[in-house]
């Protein structure tokens, strides 16, 4: 179970972990099992632990006062889910993550974190995440910004092949910033 997130953890850290290092993350990270559907985090808690997905799907997102979700992430394995406010301030969120498919995960509570980033593979993983992270959200507003529906598309597609077969149309839409009309519409168009 574990030995997914030490590959993970090893990838980009370029480090090898020690036996030492590997009993050490065992005791910081607990295994969960989610149901389709079970929430990770509802809006209004404060996020106590950070996920590292082994198996399934899950979608962090809003609702406004409309009913109407707003996606922010859509994730699946070998990916973190946390609302990174809540948790890492301790403030109630105004998110939801919620396992979109049966999801097998190694969490992470928050009084375990300086512990976790104690161990020099580790810290090197964050912070390459972190860089990681920073750079994929400039590239989500940029492409917000500046690219046509079709062409976020197709960035999303090159980039997440696997979150097609996996999303319902309309979560990949809201994701993209665009009605589920013209995501229709697109995708039509490209089929032919």
């Amino acid at each position: 179970m574990y030995q997914q997130l030490f590959d993970y953890i090893e990838r980009y850290s370029h480090s090898v972990l020690s036996s030492e290092e590997k009993e050490q993350i065992q005791s910081l990270l607990l295994p969960k099992k989610l149901r389709k559907k079970q929430y990770f985090l509802e809006e209004g808690n404060v996020c106590p632990y950070t996920g590292f997905i082994l198996k399934g799907a899950t979608r962090q997102f809003s609702v406004d006062s409309h009913g109407i979700e707003y996606i922010l992430q859509l994730a699946i394995e070998n990916w973190w889910i946390v609302d990174r406010q809540s948790f890492m301030n301790q403030t109630p969120s105004k998110y939801y993550i919620e396992a979109w498919e049966n999801t097998e995960l190694l969490i992470l509570p928050r009084p375990n974190l300086d512990a976790f980033l104690e161990i020099p593979s580790v810290r090197d993983m964050f912070w390459k995440m972190s860089e990681n992270n920073h750079i994929a959200s400039q590239k989500r507003v940029d492409d917000a910004i500046s690219l046509s529906a079709l062409e976020r598309y197709e960035s999303f597609v090159q980039l997440h092949p696997d979150m097609i077969q996996r999303f319902p149309l309309h979560q990949i839409a809201s994701y993209l910033g665009i009605s589920r009309e013209t995501l229709s519409r697109i995708r039509k168009q490209s089929f032919r």
